[in-house]
């Protein structure tokens, strides 16, 4: 498997998901930190209420290729399993901070700290694996001699934190580990979890294909008991030589559920629990709603059939033109079928229920910062002062019900040790600030845009042809109910085959903007003359801030009345969009017009996934493509598949802007320093970007994430990382959005089980409740 392979495999988890990275927590004082923006929601109840026995079926989106975590292939089901079989010295509570794991270890500290670091381990007593031996020092060398990445013949993803240590030994006896590093590693809680016996780790070839289909031996209140790849589907089984608190669940099944097929598997009964979008909590919410009522369903697709339509495909069914009718009565059994098929599946959702928190991951822009106007960082920066992150965070999360606030770190979230939002560091959502970024970077409002030889731009051919491609008139009904902003996007049901999926903001007529930049530069003058005067009334500033508003607003309104003028002699705002596309609306155009620079346009290329779970990051990025035609940014939107949007557009770099989300790691000097760092040429004169696909980094970030992963005073090593995180934000590679959605379906009688948010699920207090029995509110009694 090759290196660049082996990399990419490690960092995506799914476009629309997030990348998987282990996310673990330090401990240390709150500071800045807060609480989580949301709570767990997972119906805790004590373990009295809870039946003892049964089988809980898990969804997953595919089964896992490996059941070695350390692996390049290993996904999230690998890491559930993980978490149900494994020893973990330190877990994760609710505000995403790690914990010593008592089933494991008595304690673990650093006891030297010069010359050199050493930490000892003491492990619990009564802490077996499956086969009756004890944990030891020698499972933790073998792990340490496996990810020292000095013996390339294991095949492993990472060796972060373990490249460090010189040596593992026993202390006074088997349970205690002293484990000596060779550099100063703050982050060493993050190491041996989970620990892999050394069966497993011992040789290349046990690493290697040993632990890929089946664990023999294991160490948790689970064991795995079989894996079906006919099935697509793992069993957990409980784990006779547990010690700790017994299993409360007989077995636990993941089963493979494609997120497609997840609402008609829930209706069916065959799965209990089951991460799920929004399309899909909607409908939950409905069948609670519905339930017991009577008459039609004000949703699905009998909602659709409203009595118009019924009428005239009844008329059609029974006219006199057979082969129209034909096609009418099949097309009626197609819909009864589908509202009889939806109506069954609304009757078995009533038995779940929509439990839903926030994810530790965050949802970001990213900006590639290779080549093309991105790579001014003037540019990046206007794009990001651009950004109404409140808004675009209310877009997502606000329907949901769902607390919705933008992320001020790229580092950690809300809760998390590491955690202070740093945003100030590139500034607030600001328009004028954006443009004079842009003219700074030698950007203009209406400048002359270069035509192909024996066109004039803006030329009555080119409107003709426009027209005719377009087959609307400019004053025409669809172009001025369309409410698009100037954003035109090829509808799923317009697309032909092979179309692309490609959106354009369409600009106005460079007359009509060369016309409304004078009014804007006029309205600019006015507002600086305004807030000096205020200035010398107000020496705070804060005059100064009030008259900008109120300057932008009335220029704003200005260009508005000049666009109702253009349109009133028959000029357009706003030329046709491509054939296929909507027509545009009669939007405002742009302060000052569309950038251009050296004839060219400042256009930008927005990929995105197509999938069906990637509505809302399309929804996102709609709103995001008029907040940039606001500042003269035009978008180019390319839709392209799941399986090909990381691999082919992200990882490549064959993008300008982009959605997608990374983890939050509470150990952020290990964990985010692949992200953000430099990247440097490799020796056959490519790129190497590590993880950092926005190709945008500095020396500076790079030596604050060192500084900070060789710190072992945990306030000055957080200090450094929110260091790093400022300078992060005045790149304006990455900009975090808004956290992740977690929605699940869950079973209305399972207990202690469903969005889990920062907390590491507790396998053995799941259950089913007993008969009469209701969630206590208060978890499990531990």
């Amino acid at each position: 498997m090759s290196p660049d392979r082996a990399r990419l495999r490690s960092a995506v988890f799914l476009a629309t998901g997030v990348l998987a990275l282990p996310a673990l927590a330090a401990c240390s004082s709150q500071d800045e930190a807060g609480s989580p923006t949301a709570g767990q929601d997972v119906a805790p109840a004590a373990r009295d209420l809870v039946a003892d026995g049964g089988t809980m079926n898990w969804a997953v989106d595919a089964m896992p290729e490996t059941l070695n975590s350390f692996q390049s292939d290993a996904d999230a089901g690998t890491n559930r399993i993980a978490g149900a079989v494994l020893p973990s010295m330190f877990r994760l509570d609710a505000q995403g901070r790690a914990q010593q794991n008592t089933d494991f270890l008595e304690s673990a500290k650093v006891v030297e700290s010069e010359p050199k670091q050493v930490v000892l381990y003491k492990l619990n007593q009564q802490a077996v694996w499956s086969d009756g031996r004890e944990i030891g020092a020698d499972d933790f060398a073998a792990q340490q001699r496996a990810l020292s990445g000095k013996d390339s013949a294991y095949w492993t993803a990472r060796n972060a934190g373990y490249d460090r240590i010189e040596k593992v030994e026993r202390g006074a006896n088997n349970l205690e580990v002293r484990v000596t590093f060779n550099k100063p590693y703050a982050d060493w809680r993050s190491l041996f979890s989970p620990l892999y016996p050394k069966e497993v780790m011992g040789t290349p070839d046990t690493f290697n294909d040993g632990a890929r289909r089946k664990l023999k031996v294991s160490a948790g209140p689970f064991a795995v008991q079989d894996v079906d790849n006919k099935a697509d589907e793992v069993t957990l089984a409980r784990n006779p030589r547990w010690w700790g608190r017994p299993a409360k669940l007989s077995k636990v099944v993941l089963r493979e559920v494609p997120r497609e097929q997840r609402a008609a598997a829930l209706a069916e009964g065959k799965v209990d629990l089951a991460e799920i979008d929004a399309p899909e909590a909607r409908r939950i919410t409905n069948a609670a709603r519905d339930q017991g009522g009577q008459g039609p369903l004000s949703h699905g697709p009998e909602a659709q059939l409203t009595p118009a339509k019924a009428l005239r495909s009844w008329a059609i069914a029974n006219g006199s033109d057979e082969e129209a009718a034909d096609t009418e009565q099949q097309a009626r059994e197609k819909t009864h079928k589908a509202i009889k098929k939806y109506a069954t599946e609304q009757t078995g959702l009533r038995g779940y229920t929509v439990r839903k928190s926030l994810e530790p991951a965050y949802t970001q822009l990213a900006l590639n910062g290779t080549e093309g106007p991105l790579a001014d960082d003037r540019v990046r920066r206007a794009v990001a002062r651009a950004l109404d992150r409140d808004e675009l965070a209310k877009a997502v999360l606000t329907p949901l019900g769902l607390p919705a606030e933008p992320v001020g770190s790229h580092l950690a979230l809300a809760g998390q040790q590491a955690y202070a939002d740093n945003s100030g560091a590139l500034g607030d959502q600001d328009t004028t600030e954006a443009r004079a970024l842009l003219a700074d970077a030698g950007w203009t409002p209406g400048g002359p845009l270069k035509e192909p030889k024996g066109k004039t731009a803006g030329s009555e051919a080119d409107a003709k042809k426009a027209k005719a491609e377009s087959g609307s008139d400019s004053g025409s009904d669809s172009e001025s109910d369309s409410g698009d902003d100037g954003a035109y996007t090829v509808g799923e049901d317009d697309q032909k085959p092979g179309d692309s999926g490609t959106s354009v903001l369409a600009p106005a007529p460079a007359a009509a903007y060369q016309e409304a930049a004078l009014t804007r530069q006029a309205a600019s003058l006015t507002a600086h003359r305004e807030a000096d005067k205020e200035k010398k009334k107000d020496p705070g500033g804060h005059a100064k801030q009030h008259a900008e508003k109120r300057a932008e607003k009335h220029s704003e309104k200005r260009a508005e009345k000049h666009s109702e003028k253009q349109a009133a002699k028959g000029g357009a705002p706003g030329a046709y969009a491509p054939k296929g596309t909507a027509a545009p609306a009669a939007a405002t155009p742009a302060a000052g017009g569309p950038m251009a620079k050296d004839g060219k346009p400042l256009t930008l290329r927005f990929v995105l996934p197509s999938g069906e779970g990637s509505e809302s990051l399309r929804t996102v990025a709609d709103r995001i493509s008029r907040m940039l035609e606001k500042i003269g940014i035009r978008t180019e939107t390319a839709k392209v598949s799941d399986d090909s949007y990381f691999k082919d557009h992200i990882a490549s770099g064959q993008y300008d802007l982009a959605l997608y989300s990374w983890p939050a790691s509470a150990f952020p000097a290990t964990d985010a320093r692949p992200i953000f760092a430099k990247p440097v040429p490799a020796a056959d004169g490519s790129l190497n970007v590590e993880q950092n696909y926005t190709r945008v980094g500095t020396d500076h970030i790079d030596q604050l994430f060192d500084q900070a992963m060789g710190e072992l005073d945990e306030d000055e090593s957080r200090a450094l990382v929110r260091k790093a995180d400022a300078r992060i934000w005045a790149e304006a590679g990455s900009i975090p959005l808004y956290q992740r959605p977690q929605l699940m379906a869950a079973r209305t009688n399972l207990a202690n089980a469903g969005a889990f948010g920062f907390q590491s699920p507790n396998f053995e207090d799941m259950g089913f409740l007993k008969p009469g029995a209701k969630p206590s509110g208060k978890p499990a009694a531990k």
